[in-house]
């Protein structure tokens, strides 16, 4: 088995151990690191994320697999910076005022990396402002927000107005997603698209970039 093909077997598996040492072999042998990243890790992410809609994996083989996932990038991203790789794009994710949860929030957010984009992760509980604040300083191509109660999913209408009134919903989209959050509801708030699921997002926020 070739190296970014264990690389790949290795995060599917959810070997974090298995897939950092073949990503420390593939740099040693002088493979590039966008290939490592697109063949090795990217192409691992796919593949879990059919698994997923598959019905084949559920969220903790996911969780294991992007945090393998997560350990072979942080080798490869100094050398991905060094090359001047460039990310597909960068995302705000966050869980908004009010809502502490976060497994939904972190699962999206290493799928997010998982399929190329530099994710700034704000964490739980963000208020509409620190979106705000952020979007103004980081200029991201497209925000992520979740709410897992439905006391907190007034919040996501609240960052979109508090864009609105900053100017600034023009330049950036907005994904929604969360267990009680609908489609109808992303499109009642004026979001530009829905997750239904951490997989799901990883492949909306990509055609949210081509729109």
């Amino acid at each position: 088995m070739s190296v970014l093909l264990q690389i790949k077997q290795n995060v599917i598996d959810g070997n974090a151990p298995g897939a950092q040492s073949s990503v420390k072999q593939a740099m040693s042998a002088g493979i590039p690191a966008e290939q490592i990243l697109n063949e090795g890790l990217i192409a691992a992410m796919r593949q879990v994320g059919k698994l997923f809609e598959e019905g084949e994996y559920f969220v903790p083989e996911m969780l294991i697999a992007a945090r393998a996932m997560k350990g072979g990038l942080e080798l490869v991203r100094p050398a991905l910076a060094a090359a001047n790789i460039q990310a597909i794009g960068k995302i705000v994710v966050g869980t908004v005022q009010g809502d502490l949860h976060d497994i939904g929030k972190n699962l999206v957010a290493m799928m997010m990396e998982g399929a190329g984009f530099e994710v700034i992760d704000l964490g739980v509980d963000v208020t509409p402002e620190k979106f705000v604040e952020v979007v103004k300083t980081h200029q991201p191509n497209l925000i992520g927000c979740s709410a897992l109660l439905t006391t907190t999913m007034p919040k996501m209408k609240a960052t979109i107005d508090a864009l609105q009134e900053a100017g600034l919903r023009n330049q950036v989209k907005v994904l929604v997603g969360g267990a009680p959050v609908t489609a109808k509801y992303a499109s009642e708030i004026g979001a530009d698209a829905y997750a239904p699921d951490a997989s799901a997002a990883a492949n909306i926020a990509k055609s949210l970039l081509l729109k």
